[in-house]
């Protein structure tokens, strides 16, 4: 109904065609990935990754379905890429590839036309691929679907040398097969419907991924294949039938679960229909919350719906949010950054509610988790901004509900005790100096990379967005301490943030260059340019003036802008990385150093309309050079439907990363309504103004 269809012809470039993905999720944190060719070409590809102990233990269980076509003579669909060969080359078949609203595969041979359609029921770790065949011939035709299996963490690779996979295999009827996996502990179960099972075990090895071998990571892997499903189809006649893989930590729940799904072609249908109906509810209930906006930006609609995929339930029953797809786990900086535009904006407040509690019961010592291990399940805590961000995120949830009783009654103690031990001191060197402003020890800022233990960008000791945001979190405690009648401590608060913004600008301020330090370490400043003092600006709470604001503004846009966000540093820095490529080492070289960040057009396009004002022209600017290029352009690139993690800072500024990244859809996209359509938050000028 909401929906532009993304439809793809041009098949024929097998180059151009391997670097289209797709990507469905199901609410646990699994989801199902690959080309638009059908060929993995990463180790995270696979038609059913289980998160075994949601949103986590993320698995590759069905690696993928190849089909094989029994006419005149064999005709084989599936494609794998092994080193040195790409066999088979069942794309040569393949007549259209479309994605509205799950991904569908027409092929065409000779008089018979066979559609594969691929998706997943919300909130079960299952695909479901269905199938329509039209058979034109004057004879009956087979058709055979081989499950290829590794059951691994998505992480890793498995090989049959190695015997890396224990299992064992049974099939429970006629069109069904199970397999018990004791390392990882799983259990996998597969039935056809309207056709039959047939074992015939195999290895299929040495399959080859080309993004982890350009990647320097392992990109070898075996699958196996426990025999095939069969389906008949008779002379000029029409027939459907579906397959279906389930899985989760044991048999009896892999069961339930399979036998959730349906036994006909008839409850597949409804099945199917039920997810189509959810996800375009859950557009018209957007477009209901803003009327203005009629369903006519295909664009839209379909970054609407990418802001679903990230919003996950954990294993408390509770909502999380996947930092992006497809290896990131839960982040808490990601998380809090994110949560304007995939909550806030689109009414899910109860969500937004659930995401602060979830991180309240990780937080400790006055600080937010950095990730959520995705093995372990432990908290991770290495980080400075995560904390800060949180704090921001409860401003942002009263901009939009002004729903103070529950910030009072969940998140007021909690938070009074972040403000005391960013005060007093807490881990990793973070405190509050006598200048008011908070020192922090090495790679705690989301420029965090690192190479054989050291940082590739040392911001060790007072970096600029860490003080813009420690002064915005003291203006937000002030804030709710006056609302909460706490009137000492509110005073308290105010006069930190006061000694802090006086401090700031005396030593964050660089006269010559005329925009602020990146960081001030105990061996000097640095004035690299980067796009992190734009937070200085664009946060609601900001220690600068007018004139220092703008002149920020007109620099990062000047040297640090791009149609796909901001770069990470000034390109005529010696340091400057134009492109994204080649092992570890590189690419971690390159990621904070000239690599462009989408989601840093949230704060850009904030900033610049804080110091350009709301008038109709630069709205017109704004959308043609800010938004217009990401939105349009990149969701039929890379990740198809979402937005990537990182561009290249180099014309033409090439898709790398996560093909699907949280904050890179949510920050263009509140910015988009907030700053562009002027959709302000509903509350925003009481809650500031109190």
């Amino acid at each position: 109904m909401y929906l532009h269809t993304l439809r793809f012809t041009e098949l024929s470039n097998f180059e151009d065609a391997l670097t289209k993905e797709w990507l469905i999720t199901n609410g646990l944190g699994g989801y199902s990935s690959t080309t638009i060719l059908g060929v993995n070409t990463r180790k995270y590809h696979g038609l059913l990754v289980a998160a075994l102990r949601p949103p986590s233990e993320r698995t590759v269980c069905l690696a993928k379905l190849d089909e094989e076509v029994q006419l005149n003579k064999i005709y084989l669909l599936g494609a794998s890429e092994f080193h040195g060969a790409v066999y088979p080359k069942g794309f040569i078949h393949l007549k259209e590839f479309s994605i509205s609203p799950f991904p569908k595969y027409i092929y065409n041979i000779e008089a018979l036309q066979l559609e594969k359609t691929l998706f997943m029921p919300y909130e079960k770790n299952v695909v479901v691929a269905t199938y329509k065949v039209q058979n034109m011939n004057n004879n009956w035709v087979k058709i055979r679907i081989f499950p290829l299996l590794t059951c691994r963490h998505f992480h890793n690779v498995v090989t049959r040398a190695a015997n890396a996979l224990h299992f064992n295999q049974k099939q429970t009827a006629s069109n069904e097969v199970q397999l018990s996996i004791s390392q990882p502990k799983a259990s996998i179960a597969m039935r056809i419907i309207a056709g039959e099972f047939f074992e015939q075990p195999a290895w299929i090895e040495r399959i080859s991924y080309r993004e982890e071998e350009k990647r320097g990571e392992a990109s070898s892997d075996d699958y196996y294949q426990p025999g095939y499903f069969q389906v008949d189809v008779p002379p000029t006649n029409k027939k459907e039938f579906a397959v279906i893989a389930a899985s989760n930590e044991n048999e009896q729940q892999t069961e339930q679960t399979l036998t959730s799904i349906g036994q006909s072609v008839a409850e597949i249908k409804l099945l199917r229909k039920l997810e189509i109906r959810r996800r375009n509810s859950f557009l018209a209930d957007f477009y209901r919350l803003y009327p203005a906006l009629a369903p006519n930006n295909w664009w839209l609609s379909w970054i609407i719906l990418a802001t679903d995929s990230f919003i996950v339930k954990s294993s408390t029953n509770k909502h999380s949010i996947i930092a992006g797809y497809h290896w990131f786990e839960i982040w808490g900086r990601d998380a809090f950054i994110a949560l304007p535009g995939l909550m806030l904006i689109t009414g899910r407040f109860e969500d937004a509610k659930n995401v602060f509690t979830e991180f309240n019961a990780y937080c400790q010592d006055g600080l937010i988790p950095n990730f959520i291990d995705d093995k372990s399940g432990q908290a991770v805590y290495n980080t400075v901004d995560a904390t800060l961000w949180y704090v921001n995120a409860i401003l942002q949830y009263l901009k939009y509900t002004c729903d103070f009783k529950f910030v009072r009654n969940q998140l007021w103690s909690n938070l009074k005790e972040i403000m005391a031990k960013h005060t007093q001191g807490t881990h990793f060197g973070i405190h509050m100096d006598n200048d008011g402003l908070l020192t922090h020890g090495e790679r705690l800022t989301w420029m965090d990379a690192e190479i054989d233990g050291k940082a590739v960008t040392p911001r060790a000791g007072k970096a600029v967005e860490i003080q813009a945001l420690w002064y915005n979190a003291l203006k937000i405690a002030q804030l709710l301490a006056q609302r909460f009648d706490e009137e000492n401590l509110s005073e308290k608060y105010a006069a930190i943030a006061e000694k802090c913004k006086k401090s700031f600008n005396e030593k964050f301020w660089n006269s010559e260059k005329n925009y602020l330090l990146d960081c001030i370490t105990d061996v000097g400043a640095d004035d690299s340019l980067r796009p992190n003092q734009i937070f200085a600006v664009s946060l609601d709470f900001s220690m600068l003036d007018f004139e220092k604001c703008n002149k920020i503004v007109k620099v990062i846009q000047r040297e640090l802008l791009t149609p796909y966000g901001l770069r990470t540093l000034d390109r005529n820095h010696p340091n400057y990385k134009g492109t994204y490529v080649g092992n570890r080492q590189s690419r971690d070289r390159a990621y904070h150093n000239g690599t462009v960040w989408p989601w840093l057009l949230g704060p850009f396009m904030t900033a610049f309309r804080k110091t350009k004002g709301y008038i109709n022209q630069d709205s017109k600017f704004a959308i043609s050079s800010f938004v217009w290029p990401l939105f349009t352009r990149q969701i039929t690139y890379a990740g198809l439907g979402t937005l990537s993690e990182i561009f290249d800072g180099d014309p033409p500024h090439n898709p790398r990363g996560c093909i699907s990244q949280a904050w890179s859809t949510a920050e263009p996209l509140r910015t988009y309504m907030e700053d562009v359509m002027q959709l302000r938050p509903k509350y925003e000028k009481e809650i500031l103004d109190s």
